[in-house]
């Protein structure tokens, strides 16, 4: 008797575990290689005092400007500080600067943003404003307002958020004026919700992707604007080891000593590179249209 044969080439294989993990991977590598680039200098930060270092401010005179080598790593500056040790403590500084510009300047600008797209008077009189420091250059604003407090990790991170929040608010605003037209938000007005409700509830969760992309760019572009203070003696204090201090240290003997330059630029752009790709997939990943294309 004959064994009727029954067609499995319907059935569908469960996704396991491997595939669940390749595909995120594959649809948006830039926020894995960002992110993986972006968490090894994190770590790198972090355990800092583990890696092989010294301390960055330790004076040795009768080792100054030695090249690389198996003792010092990335050599020796001009007063015989080991630039391995500052290069590594210097990325303390540069993410502290951009996480904290980042923060400050993404909920300031949250704020701002939300008031002038609700409030026309609010909006004739802030974004007026916005739009004045938003035609200064934000180092030329920073350099301004260093040159009137005391060069200091705190002020450098006040200064840059003061310089970066404009952006984030006209963003906010642009995404406001959008949501608050569409049906799903008049339904609310029209069901009698509260201002500050209809923002906790529908405006504020629909304005998080652009912002959280929006947070990237600026976090990149604080640790650029810091690197350029103090490279110019405008940001953090001497004593404090920064990739910028680091380079601007070095700039005068850049044809004899090269290297104490070549070292901290490479982790800075490494860093603004992984914050960058990051910035890049989280785009393609909240972009509605995109996903619906894929």
């Amino acid at each position: 008797m004959a064994v009727a044969q029954t067609d499995l080439s319907f059935v569908v294989a469960p996704r396991g575990p491997g595939r669940r993990l390749r595909d995120p991977i594959r649809r948006h590598p830039t926020i894995v290689i960002g992110g993986v680039l972006l968490g090894l200098i994190g770590l790198m930060a972090v355990l800092a005092p583990y890696l092989g270092t010294t301390d960055p401010q330790a004076l040795s005179p009768i080792q100054r400007l030695r090249w690389p080598s198996p003792e010092h790593w990335f050599g020796t500056d001009m007063l015989g500080r080991d630039v391995y040790s500052r290069t590594v403590y210097g990325a303390r500084v540069s993410l502290t600067v951009g996480l904290s510009v980042a923060l400050l300047s993404t909920a300031i600008g949250l704020l701002i943003g939300l008031i002038t797209g609700f409030n026309r008077w609010a909006d004739a009189i802030l974004m007026r404003i916005m739009d004045g420091l938003m035609a200064i250059p934000a180092v030329l604003i920073a350099i301004a307002l260093m040159a009137l407090t005391r060069a200091s990790l705190e002020n450098v991170v006040l200064a840059i958020t003061i310089a970066e929040a404009p952006r984030v608010a006209r963003l906010v605003r642009g995404v406001v004026l959008t949501l608050r037209d569409l049906p799903f938000v008049e339904a609310a007005i029209a069901s009698g919700a509260s201002l500050p409700r209809l923002l906790w509830r529908h405006i504020v969760p629909n304005s998080l992707p652009p912002v959280f992309v929006q947070a990237t760019y600026t976090a990149a572009s604080a640790m650029l604007v810091e690197a350029i203070l103090s490279f110019l003696g405008a940001g953090t204090p001497p004593n404090i080891p920064s990739w910028g201090n680091i380079m601007a240290e070095g700039r005068s003997l850049f044809q004899v000593a090269c290297y104490i330059v070549l070292f901290p630029g490479a982790f800075l752009s490494a860093t603004v590179l992984a914050i960058n790709l990051l910035g890049d997939g989280l785009r393609d990943a909240l972009d509605p249209r995109l996903a619906q294309r894929i």
